[in-house]
């Protein structure tokens, strides 16, 4: 069974200006033989991932196995800061993102994963670790996978950019999808599986873990998300702002 620990919060948002990638989901599965990250995160992510580690005990070194849902910039790039890792990702995802042009998935990253020794391809239904298995989430990318792990009391279903955050679990809407109908499914899929047990906890690219009673998502922990700048002349002069504002589920 696997203890959960979300190393790096998503967030629900997008910058209006500068893009927008990053602001995703890493977290960690502990289980007495493994470590592994769901998803490792955007370039920004790796000093803070770095420190989450520490804090738990562990450095790079220590993390078994990365499990990629998909590869897009800010869920994939950061595989190599784990050299002992090994790295599963879905077959029909690498397949598709080593077609596309530059620019809309990290090329030099995906090529390299193409002859990665340490990758193994996925498919569907994939038990691939003891108390993990791969679910096909397709329509965000054709081959975008899901993971479910055994918990002491319930399934963390990390459903990655399948549903980036609880209004698309809750509306069954979704944007930035290849195929609206697979997302729609994906999103139907999610749902049941986490209605079923109230101690089941969902994962989302894009947000805080929530729990689903089938209707309503009740947040397992609080949204964090700030941001400090200088906006005058006087150094000394940094101005706050707290964009989480409010608590769901109450």
């Amino acid at each position: 069974m696997y203890e959960l620990h979300v190393l790096i919060q998503g967030y629900p948002g997008r910058s209006l200006y500068h893009g927008g990638l990053g602001w995703s989901t890493v977290a960690l599965l502990r289980s007495a033989k493994d470590n592994v990250l769901l998803d490792t995160g955007h370039h920004m992510h790796r000093e803070v991932l770095m420190e989450k580690l520490r804090a738990l005990g562990l450095d790079r070194d220590d993390v078994t196995a990365l499990a990629i849902s998909h590869c897009h910039w800010d869920h994939c790039v950061n595989f190599p800061m784990f050299p002992k890792a090994r790295i599963y990702v879905s077959r029909t995802e690498l397949d598709w993102a080593a077609a596309q042009p530059p620019g809309d998935c990290p090329e030099f990253h995906v090529e390299r994963l193409l002859t990665h020794p340490s990758v193994t391809r996925l498919e569907d239904g994939d038990a691939f670790l003891p108390g993990l298995e791969a679910v096909a989430m397709p329509g965000h990318t054709p081959g975008h996978m899901g993971f479910i792990a055994k918990g002491e009391r319930g399934e963390y279903i990390y459903a990655g950019d399948a549903i980036k955050n609880s209004a698309e679990l809750c509306s069954i809407k979704v944007e930035q999808t290849l195929d609206l109908q697979q997302s729609v499914a994906a999103v139907r899929l999610v749902r049941e599986r986490a209605a079923a047990n109230p101690h089941n906890v969902v994962i989302f690219g894009h947000d805080r873990c929530c729990g689903f009673d089938g209707e309503h998502v009740h947040e397992r922990e609080p949204l964090k998300f700030g941001l400090r700048a200088r906006l005058g002349e006087d150094f000394d002069e940094i101005t706050t702002f707290d964009l989480a504002p409010r608590a769901l589920g109450v």
